[in-house]
């Protein structure tokens, strides 16, 4: 493995990012490269990150309470078969 020749400095947000693209036996150099190397090309993970953690878990809590008011109106509709 190379020794770094320079270093950087990027925002936790970023550091974040990255480790989440992190593959197991990566460097953070080897995901940039991957990445870098990858184009512009729309990527699953496009989009991922996006939201604060309060705004996702506010997001999964009104799914979780869509999910339970459509299973409250499919039993009140086979009540009435």
């Amino acid at each position: 493995m190379a020794t770094a020749d320079e270093q950087i400095r990027v925002s936790d947000r970023v550091k974040r990012h990255l480790d989440r693209r992190r593959q197991s036996g990566e460097s953070y150099n080897d995901v940039l490269e991957r990445l870098l190397s990858e184009g512009n090309e729309s990527d699953f993970h496009d989009g991922f990150g996006l939201l604060s953690d309060e705004q996702a878990d506010r997001l999964r809590e009104r799914r979780e309470e869509a999910k339970a008011e459509q299973r409250e109106r499919m039993r009140r509709l086979s009540e009435r078969l």
